[in-house]
């Protein structure tokens, strides 16, 4: 690469070009490898996972005994009680009513998939890279309005510690990005289905991501807009920077998130 191509603009708070950046990560040089990013994000929804199952004694607890044979019934366990509409019924066995189903998943059971280090660490530089790649964050449908927009998205530590969401909306407006925001509001709808009784109400698509390094108060301004996602540089998992398994998210990096990428994994061009 020539490092004129190198050069990533840093923007200021008032989406401008501060100074450029003369250097690049070498995560964002990686070669794009859908296959290893799809199985990445597949392995970590996968190990989100929670163990289910039922009860080990569901339907065991039960004093029903077989009567034998020679009495001209079935040789099931049937309920010993009198009295009661549960006097004489079949139960212990998974093939009578109110017996223990045979195949109840097993809270035992092992979900978890693994993956070879270097194969994941290479599906997160490609995913990284993704993200500036112009054609692959319009193919995944978000909107930029600044033609002049060049990937990655760089802000320095003065749009860092913006902590008020309207002053991010004002910053986001003048970058050209804020109409991805307000697609994700028109796409909000209800769920069909019983799942909007059950916590997850609301449908609505991936808005922008932001990638920073520890406390930075723009964070807290970034969770209040609508289908936007927060990241620590530090634990970037591959199913925010490819939701759904679809590289090329709208991803702003934190000057201290972008010099954390070129200090553990080293970069090129020239650094001053």
């Amino acid at each position: 690469m020539m490092l004129e191509k190198l050069a990533v603009k840093l923007f200021d708070k008032e989406a401008k070009e501060s100074k450029a950046l003369n250097y690049l990560p070498l995560p964002f040089t990686v070669e794009y490898r859908y296959d290893l990013i799809k199985r990445a994000v597949l392995t970590e929804l996968q190990n989100q996972k929670q163990p289910k199952g039922v009860d080990p004694m569901a339907g065991k607890r039960t004093n029903a005994e077989s009567r034998g044979v020679g009495y001209g019934i079935a040789r099931i366990p049937r309920v010993r009680a009198s009295g009661t509409p549960r006097a004489d019924q079949g139960a212990f066995a998974p093939s009578t009513r109110g017996g223990y189903h045979p195949t109840a998943p097993k809270s035992e059971k092992k979900v978890r998939v693994k993956m070879n280090k270097k194969e994941k660490k290479l599906a997160l530089f490609s995913a990284i890279a993704a993200t500036a790649k112009l054609d692959l964050v319009l193919r995944r449908g978000h909107q930029i309005t600044n033609p002049d927009l060049s990937l990655p998205i760089v802000v320095d530590e003065e749009v860092s510690k913006i902590s008020k969401t309207k002053e991010l909306i004002d910053f986001l407006k003048k970058l050209g990005i804020y109409a991805d925001i307000e697609r994700v509001k028109s796409s909000i709808k209800i769920r069909a289905g019983k799942g909007k009784r059950r916590g997850r109400r609301y449908q609505e698509r991936k808005g922008p991501l932001l990638v920073k390094l520890g406390n930075e108060p723009i964070a807290l301004a970034f969770k209040n807009l609508a289908g936007a996602d927060v990241a620590d540089v530090r634990n970037l998992p591959v199913h925010q920077l490819a939701p759904g398994c679809l590289p090329g998210r709208l991803t702003i990096w934190t000057l201290n998130a972008y010099n954390y990428l070129a200090d553990k994994f080293g970069f090129v061009g020239e650094r001053k």
